[in-house]
């Protein structure tokens, strides 16, 4: 059953934080709601500029959202306009001050979120989900991650049954906590249906205490501005024996 576990959720408190950091008290539901208008609505305006993730704190009368993306300079816009357009934007949602903190990740490809959506955007393209799977894994092993594995689902190369595929190439152990495991879920809709493409990548082990504080944010980017983390992050790929190289595809009917 462990791998049917989101892999994010079962590391939380672990070597992982929280993406909404703040305490509800009695109207923990309409925080919770406008926390998910304030990313469905970010998701949608910021779509071309690559966002993995959006983390929010709050007190009493300020939210703080950090944005987590790889291409800074579209959010940022000419002089920071953009930003202070966005943040006009967000009072209308919520009506609270808002503050906005832009985050570069400096590795995108060793990120879920942005390869499986990069996957699925190439699969919209109508490039062959082959090649655009087999480009990912060799772009993420190439940046230094242990290990990668994707799985696509649905009416591949138009097929009448839908069936799932799974590529893999090194090692992602999802039952060792200190792996440090990113995983995400992203669909393409192509004109035969949805083709949905689940993404797993290890990016090393962490030992030692994770600071799990608010503005902590994952070291998904490998060098990173704000690491407050105390773990000692290793890369253990000198150990890894030669059965991981190679694409292995599981194909399930």
């Amino acid at each position: 059953m462990g791998q049917k576990v989101n892999p994010i959720a079962n590391r939380l408190g672990i070597i992982r934080g929280w993406d909404s950091n703040w305490y509800g008290g009695k109207k923990y539901g309409n925080t919770l709601l406008e926390d998910s208008k304030i990313r469905k609505y970010l998701n949608a305006r910021l779509a071309k500029a690559s966002v993995s993730r959006i983390v929010i704190e709050r007190t009493l009368k300020l939210v703080t959202i950090t944005v987590c993306t790889a291409r800074p300079g579209i959010i940022i816009g000419k002089g920071g306009q953009e930003v202070d357009k966005l943040k006009e934007e967000l009072k209308k949602i919520t009506d609270k001050d808002i503050q906005i903190n832009i985050f570069e990740i400096k590795k995108p490809e060793l990120d879920a979120v942005i390869v499986a959506n990069n996957v699925a955007r190439q699969l919209e393209g109508k490039i062959a989900y082959r090649r655009a799977i087999k480009m990912a894994i060799a772009s993420t092993m190439r940046m230094g991650a242990e290990g990668i594995k994707i799985q696509i689902s649905g009416r591949l190369n138009g097929a009448e049954m839908a069936r799932s595929e799974m590529y893999k190439e090194g090692r992602t152990p999802l039952h060792t906590f200190r792996a440090d495991i990113d995983y995400a879920h992203a669909e393409a809709l192509t004109k035969v249906g949805l083709i949905g493409i689940k993404v797993w990548i290890c990016r090393g082990e962490i030992y030692g205490k994770k600071d799990l504080a608010p503005s902590f944010v994952s070291s998904k980017e490998g060098g990173h501005s704000n690491n407050r983390g105390g773990g000692d992050r290793r890369n253990n790929r000198g150990d890894r024996d030669d059965q991981g190289k190679g694409f292995k595809r599981n194909k399930r009917k």
